[in-house]
């Protein structure tokens, strides 16, 4: 019995004898089958390897980015937001080992585990155990956990709040249930968004951008990318921080608002003529 690992997303499954037959998260629309096939992993090969290694590093007060090296899977960022004596853990990522817990642990520990979205569930389950905390996971996104836990808490609504001044909001988009996290004491009181893929930081990192599938370019609709603009308008926050480590410095509430004029006008002809 064996909990396989997806070598091309890093979705841990269930207990089972035999390796799945597919990843439904890698077989629709928002992701892909490696074309050289199905490939899967287990957690205790990745550490018996001795290949893979976590880093932990603080991007600013109260916030840590945790990467593994070399990349793995999606090869995403999750990060450890901390408000007051509350850290969460936002986003996940696949490898985990005795050395990053430690690391953790000296940074006191995670309290919750909150996502973004399905591509980024990875190892979850593994991070709960290890600290004894909740995952936090929309409502609607419930059909693409393919391990269950009773660490797993599942929520509903278009917003959540953790702890005081991190709350999590249901914008949609990538996936029905996707959200982003606002911080709002968050670089140093001017308020942070961590948007995962939900809103995904371009190259030129004065911009954002919307997508139903980036690895496939499927784009949102208009009234998509309108309704999600129109729900984080409320907030005030400075920065924006994605999955990849792509940051919008400053003025990331206006950058959010400009983008998606912008995204609205491509769509609809008229922000270019070719």
């Amino acid at each position: 019995m064996k909990r396989s690992i997806c070598i091309t997303c890093g979705t841990q499954y269930s207990l089972m004898e035999n390796e799945p037959e597919s990843c439904p998260i890698c077989s629709e629309e928002r992701q892909y089958v490696n074309p050289e096939g199905q490939e899967w992993t287990t957690l205790e090969k990745m550490q018996k390897g001795e290949q893979f290694q976590n880093q932990v590093i603080e991007e600013e007060q109260g916030l840590y980015s945790i990467t593994t090296s070399p990349s793995f899977a999606i090869g995403q960022t999750a990060y450890i937001v901390q408000q007051g004596n509350f850290n969460l853990l936002w986003d996940c990522i696949s490898y985990l080992d005795s050395q990053t817990i430690n690391q953790i642990i000296k940074l006191g520990g995670i309290d919750a585990i909150a996502l973004s979205h399905p591509h980024y569930y990875s190892s979850q389950v593994e991070w709960a155990e290890a600290f004894n905390v909740p995952i936090y996971i929309h409502e609607d996104d419930r059909q693409w956990v393919m391990r269950e836990s009773e660490h797993i808490r599942f929520w509903r609504g278009e917003e959540l709040a953790l702890a005081s001044g991190l709350t999590i909001y249901r914008l949609g988009g990538h996936f029905q249930g996707g959200a982003v996290l606002h911080n709002e004491t968050g670089n140093e009181g001017k308020g942070l968004l961590l948007t995962g893929d939900i809103i995904q930081v371009v190259a030129d990192q004065e911009w954002v951008s919307f997508m139903y599938s980036y690895p496939n370019l499927i784009p949102l609709p208009a009234f998509k990318v309108r309704e999600m603009a129109d729900k984080i308008k409320p907030l005030t926050f400075n920065r924006i921080y994605n999955a990849f480590h792509k940051i919008v410095e400053n003025g990331a509430d206006r950058a959010v608002q400009h983008s998606a004029d912008r995204y609205i006008q491509a769509l609809e002809g008229q922000l270019f003529h070719t």
